[in-house]
């Protein structure tokens, strides 16, 4: 298990395995955290969260999360 990190990241890079993707994702500290709001990153390969910011993309882009 990789160690927490801090809600500080903007730009964070998700896989298929990531969905259906939320912020704060599972590797986020708890004490930094907002509200969990799930983000359709798979509709446009890109979402923004609206609490803190963070941009998140699909890697591999619209489609990668579909089997």
């Amino acid at each position: 298990m990789s160690e927490p990190t801090a809600n500080k990241l903007r730009k964070i890079e998700v896989t298929a395995t990531d969905l259906p993707l939320h912020c704060p994702m599972p590797s986020m500290l708890l004490w930094n955290a907002h509200p969990r709001v799930f983000l359709p990153v798979e509709k446009t390969g890109e979402a923004l969260c609206p609490y803190c910011g963070t941009q998140y993309k699909l890697k591999g882009g619209v489609g990668a999360g579909h089997h």
